[in-house]
């Protein structure tokens, strides 16, 4: 089965971007293998503010060999050839992509979907690269009023150049209907 992995860059501060929805304060690591990163993924999916974000920098996430899914009830999928749009049914939608054919699947920003995808139990990594900055606000890595999600870390790696730490979790999928219950006593 294919994996849905959350790879994102955050600021100490937890903010994935800056108040503007700026990310000009990742810092490009020179040890950080962005080839090995872009491999390991034949499918980026992302919500549509990311994906307009993207698009307005002239970054339409466009990548040959790599399939761009977009969350969108809005987008009228006809006006974006190349790109596969998803709306309503998105947990069926993603489980089918999962048991399909393929590498993994990039979960690429979007704290709100992040948030949606952990909620339905379909994000099973989560990757970050903590930046040594502090934002003060921004984007969150996870909007308030996410259900907890325990996880397990699976790997640490420090980038002595920029001061990064690389964190890489798995995360810990509950029994069916267990997200809403977590933290909850038994019985309770």
């Amino acid at each position: 089965m294919r994996t849905i992995v959350y790879s994102v860059a955050m600021s100490l501060d937890g903010y994935i971007a800056g108040p503007n929805g700026e990310f000009d304060w990742i810092p490009m690591d020179p040890e950080f293998d962005f080839g090995a990163l872009f491999a390991r993924f034949d499918t980026v999916l992302m919500g549509r503010r990311t994906f307009e974000i993207a698009r307005a920098q002239g970054q339409g996430m466009e990548m040959p060999g790599v399939r761009s899914v977009v969350v969108s009830r809005t987008l009228n999928p006809e006006d974006y050839p190349g790109h596969t749009i998803l709306g309503d049914g998105l947990g069926p939608a993603l489980s089918q992509m999962r048991a399909g054919p393929g590498r993994d699947i990039w979960l690429f920003g979007g704290g709100g979907l992040f948030r949606s995808l952990l909620d339905l139990g379909l994000v099973d990594r989560i990757e970050v690269a903590i930046a040594p900055v502090l934002l003060g606000g921004g984007v969150p890595l996870l909007p308030a009023g996410a259900a907890r999600t325990r996880m397990k870390l699976v790997e640490s790696k420090p980038y002595p150049a920029t001061g990064t730490v690389a964190l890489e979790y798995a995360v810990e999928q509950e029994p069916e209907g267990g997200r809403g219950d977590a933290g909850r006593p038994p019985g309770a």
